[in-house]
């Protein structure tokens, strides 16, 4: 097998596997609108308001606590605001 053959098996191979994990994504990210949508349910109950910026800033810092790269903190930041603009629209 040539060089470029075997290059492209590899990229193959790995576009398999980002295609299984960006189902798995889509999965999860599902999972979490739906415990999202249960919260908004409950917060009026509870008294609180819809949108907590404090509770943001703990989920930024929970995910830079649980990052091990090779994604910088901030990159993950810009996707978690994104993900929780999202959620507030759904």
């Amino acid at each position: 097998m040539s060089q470029n053959s075997e290059n492209f098996a590899q990229i193959e191979a790995h576009r398999k596997e980002i295609d299984a994990l960006d189902r798995r994504i889509v999965d999860l990210l599902n999972a979490r609108a739906r415990q999202s949508l249960a919260i908004r349910a409950l917060k009026p109950g509870a008294g609180m308001n819809l949108y907590d910026p404090a509770r943001e800033e703990r989920i930024f810092e929970k995910v830079a606590a649980e990052n091990g790269g090779p994604l910088r903190d901030e990159d993950l930041r810009t996707v978690y605001e994104t993900l929780l603009t999202v959620m507030r629209s759904v």
